[in-house]
């Protein structure tokens, strides 16, 4: 590469990192105008002093300082924080790269312990092991209602009972495979994602280890520690580069980088859940069930499934069991009941 092109390379590279700065700190005060707590508010004013100041020594890279206008996106995410608060807003913040909104992660209260340690912090992001189950009972609803609610569709078309079977099975199929694809692309694009901001991070430790430090430091004090006990933390995990990144990583981006996802396994989980569910209604018609008895043993199964799924679900959504089995039979009465309606209209009309 000529040293012509080097140049125009590195400096376009330094633009970029200079816009960034910028549009997060502007991005920042956004924020503290909208915040109404003032240890959160004194943060993002701090987080963008911060930007400002790494906007002024990328700027010095480029001989001058450009004119700065916010991106599009970054306008209508600001809109939207404004109207809608920063809390509901994390995700689309996170996805521009800001820090610190960890602190929305849970409210500082007097009875909520502080980590002293980096252990104390991966213990505090832990989930409660209850994500994969949640995820497993919502692909197995998935698979059973679309599934079944296809078969009830053919059937009641009033057509050979080994079409409707071929009709499920390639629903199955289809669905599963949908499901898979999906999550794999969506799984792989969060990964990369976040496999990008610990890179960035890792490198501003490298080059500005003491920065770092502070910014960590106001995010424990937004959370409710003292602030002298906060700088102390931050400046002890800071000596250790690997707990550095992790802590930085957890509290600034609020990602545990040993659990970012497995593209594979979100796949492979999607497709199997959804297949079990899909399968259910399927079954009369493996037996060899004629179309009346397949299409009621059918109509039977996946009602029978749909109250144990909503009684399954009452576990995460805290609301009565009972309430919750019905009001998914109710759902699934609906749906079924619809397809079947649709089939037998379109196997009058073409029969």
């Amino acid at each position: 590469m000529d040293t012509g092109r080097t140049e125009t390379v590195a400096a376009a590279a330094a633009r970029d990192s200079w816009f960034h700065e910028r549009q997060s700190a502007w991005l920042y005060r956004r924020l503290a105008a909208v915040e109404s707590d003032p240890p959160k508010r004194r943060l993002f004013e701090a987080l963008a002093d911060a930007a400002d100041e790494q906007a002024v020594t990328w700027s010095r890279h480029l001989g001058s300082e450009p004119r700065f206008a916010p991106g599009l996106r970054a306008r209508l995410v600001a809109a939207l924080t404004d109207r809608l608060g920063p809390r509901r807003m994390r995700g689309a913040l996170i996805a521009l790269k800001l820090r610190g909104l960890s602190v929305y992660n849970a409210p500082a209260t007097a009875g909520h312990a502080m980590p002293t340690t980096v252990e104390d912090i991966g213990r505090r992001h832990r989930g409660v092991g209850g994500g994969n189950l949640r995820a497993a009972v919502f692909g197995v609803n998935d698979g059973l209602l679309s599934n079944a609610s296809l078969i009830l569709g053919v059937a009641g078309a009033g057509v050979d009972a080994r079409f409707v079977l071929t009709s499920g099975v390639a629903g199955l199929l289809a669905g599963a495979l949908s499901m898979a694809a999906g999550e794999y692309v969506s799984v792989r694009s969060q990964r990369e994602m976040y496999e990008y901001q610990i890179g960035l991070e890792r490198e501003e430790l490298a080059e500005y280890p003491e920065e770092e430090a502070e910014e960590l430091a106001l995010i424990y004090a937004a959370r409710g520690m003292q602030v002298e006990q906060a700088r102390a933390l931050a400046h002890t995990l800071i000596q250790d580069p690997a707990h550095a990144l992790d802590a930085l990583a957890r509290e600034e981006l609020g990602l545990n980088p040993n659990d970012l996802g497995s593209p594979w396994g979100a796949a492979g989980f999607s497709f199997v859940s959804f297949g079990v569910g899909a399968l259910l209604p399927l079954v009369p018609f493996l037996a060899g069930a004629t179309l009346a008895a397949g299409t009621a043993a059918a109509a039977t199964i996946t009602l029978a499934a749909l109250f144990l799924i909503g009684m399954a679900l009452s576990l995460f959504t805290g609301r009565g069991a009972w309430r919750g089995g019905l009001r998914m039979v109710a759902i699934g009465l609906c749906a079924g009941g619809a397809t079947f309606l649709i089939g037998r209209l379109l196997g009058v009309a073409t029969g």
